[in-house]
């Protein structure tokens, strides 16, 4: 997975992958010293139906705030800081491009 080969090159390690919580799922949670992220991965072949990022619905989000809570509460550390980021991939003739978008957004 190329999201993961990224993450782990920059020094983050995996805790999960597809952490399941009922029918849901969160794509990747990585931890770097204290701070865990929880990671959702977009890949899309153009931007006709919109970018990566425009692809997670306040809905999506919602969703993916309830798994990480419910991951916090079984494999959390007390001190961790936790974020939500997004990792973008977009394919296009055989190129590959790949953004990291850190601290992606907030829960309220």
């Amino acid at each position: 997975m190329a999201a993961l080969a990224y993450l782990v090159a920059r020094g983050w390690s995996l805790e999960a992958h597809r952490f399941r919580f009922g029918r849901h799922d969160i794509d990747l949670v990585v931890r770097r010293g204290r701070l865990v992220a929880f990671i959702e991965v977009k890949t899309r072949s153009s931007r006709r139906h919109g970018s990566p990022l425009e692809a997670l619905t306040r809905h999506k989000r919602q969703i993916l705030a309830l798994g990480a809570a419910w991951w916090r509460q079984r494999h959390g550390r007390v001190g961790d800081q936790y974020r939500f980021d997004v990792v973008a991939i977009e394919c296009r003739d055989s190129r590959v491009r790949l953004e990291h978008l850190e601290d992606a957004w907030r829960v309220n």
